[in-house]
């Protein structure tokens, strides 16, 4: 079976608008699966790679960005049994670690590893499916790779508590939903900042406490909810206005010294306190992302107790909308929503 492939190209380092035009369709190898492209999200990194320096000399143009799609399997690559053809899938493309076109998302048609894939039930939205993906892969990485939190390991059913408490710093964001729900899944109590109007929904993903971010007495706070309780360390999943408070719990509380944080750039840290910027694609490198995505992600999404969130905000139709969702991310952000462009 032969496809016909259209990408958003970026043609030169900040070119800008992305031209939309012709792209080879890849051809799935071992442990990989080929995808027609149903919903694409949008991520920050793809407006900071438009328009900074940010992996500038590791990519070469013309190029095709993106990480988050949702749609469904066109061809099995050698071997692979955990998906079927015409199976509705959601999955975190690697085009970012391999640098090969065909594995990233701006376009019909993307090669996913099935190991950074997951079969979705009908009762997901491809919308709210293309939402999770990335956040997941970040969330893993900070949390359960060795050389980061190295934190016990997500399952379903979930594991006993372990009497541990977590930091998630900026619960309602994509990576912040995630990272709740799978912390949860791995035992841990999570404490968790966000605006009041997403208290509800941190709630909800299983957070124990949340905290207004905004609130001049967050991080007394916070460490009067550790109280008594061993600190597991710090996942914050905003950066820049975050790091003071970030840095002054890892700091104060009981337990680990330890932050993994989604942005690089902090400042010096106090002196015992170790922050590092995560990496979701690093958890290739270990048995963190069969352990996630082969494990416990198909029975957790088969039970309902993971949830998509936060919720998609669908805002165009069609490669040509990608420039548009990009734009309006990288200048106006959202708050507890994922910007995602449908193709039809």
């Amino acid at each position: 079976m032969s496809f016909e492939n259209e990408a958003a190209w970026i043609t030169s380092h900040n070119g800008h608008p992305f031209e939309v035009k012709p792209a080879a369709v890849g051809v799935p190898e071992e442990n990989q699966i080929l995808i027609r492209n149903r919903v694409i999200a949008i991520n920050p990194i793809d407006h900071k790679v438009q328009t900074s320096s940010v992996h500038k000399g590791q990519i070469t143009y013309p190029s095709i960005l993106g990480e988050d799609v949702a749609g469904e399997v066109v061809a099995l690559g050698p071997g692979v049994t955990k998906f079927k053809i015409g199976d509705r899938v959601a999955g975190l493309a690697a085009g970012f670690l391999t640098n090969k076109n065909e594995e990233k998302t701006f376009q019909a048609y993307t090669i996913l590893r099935t190991d950074l894939s997951v079969k979705i039930p009908e009762n997901y939205s491809f919308q709210e499916a293309s939402a999770f993906p990335l956040a997941v892969g970040t969330s893993a990485a900070g949390l359960f790779n060795v050389d980061y939190l190295n934190l016990r390991l997500p399952t379903f059913p979930a594991q006993k508590p372990t009497g541990e408490v977590l930091l998630v710093w900026g619960g309602a964001s994509a990576v912040g939903c995630a990272a709740i729900q799978i912390a949860v899944a791995a035992g841990y109590e999570v404490l968790t900042t966000a605006s009041p109007k997403n208290f509800g929904l941190v709630k909800r993903l299983g957070a124990s406490h949340v905290f207004d971010y905004k609130s001049p007495t967050v991080v007394s706070d916070l460490l009067k909810a550790a109280e008594g309780k061993k600190s597991a360390g710090v996942f914050d999943t905003i950066g820049f206005a975050s790091w003071p408070h970030a840095l002054e719990f890892a700091d104060k509380a009981d337990g680990v010294k330890f932050i993994s944080c989604t942005v690089p750039g902090w400042p010096e840290p106090p002196q015992g306190v170790t922050v590092k910027h995560v990496f979701s694609l690093s958890i290739l490198k270990s048995h963190v992302a069969s352990a996630v995505w082969d494990e416990y992600l198909p029975k957790a999404i088969e039970a309902g107790a993971f949830v998509p969130a936060p919720s998609p905000w669908e805002v165009g139709n069609g490669l040509e909308s990608l420039q548009g969702a990009v734009d309006f991310l990288g200048t106006k952000g959202v708050s507890a929503q994922k910007v995602v462009v449908t193709l039809e």
